[in-house]
């Protein structure tokens, strides 16, 4: 009986002693102290914004472009489908991801017919406006305003 006794308290105290150790090396999960965890936790990459579709891209430059070639509503109709079309086409080809030289041969391609079905869709005066506009990216230049002299 003795000896069950004091291989009880043997076991107890080792227990306890390698219950300290091993707290010690891998952190208190007890709720006491709280450690950094020794190994490393795997970060999470940002997400990746979507690419825009051909219609959110057209829209996005539409406004520029019907105050720039000061568009009524049928010419402005006629140019987004046409640009929605050829947005389209360029990005889908931009997927196939082909070779250098047969890609420029192909969205040469693409900008001759573009600017062929806008220009029937325009009139003429419209139509240089819009490769004028084209050649400076889409950016409209800001109109100045005159400014009225106050007559006192």
């Amino acid at each position: 009986m003795k000896n069950v006794h004091s291989v009880c308290i043997i076991t107890f105290l080792l227990a306890v002693t390698y219950t300290s150790t091993v707290s010690a090396q891998f952190g208190n999960r007890f709720g006491r102290q709280q450690q950094r965890n020794p190994i490393p936790q795997a970060q999470q990459a940002p997400e990746k914004p979507e690419p825009l579709t051909a219609e959110e891209m057209v829209e996005q430059r539409m406004p520029s472009i019907t105050e720039a070639l000061e568009l009524d509503p049928f010419e402005e109709a006629v140019v987004k489908t046409t640009l929605v079309k050829y947005v389209q086409q360029r990005i889908e080809l931009q997927i196939l991801k082909l070779e250098p030289q047969k890609m420029r041969e192909e969205l040469e391609k693409i900008g001759k017919s573009q600017n062929e079905e806008i220009k029937n869709g325009l009139p003429e005066e419209k139509y240089e406006a819009y490769l004028d506009l084209q050649e400076n990216k889409f950016k409209a230049k800001k109109k100045k305003k005159k400014k009225k002299k106050s007559k006192d």
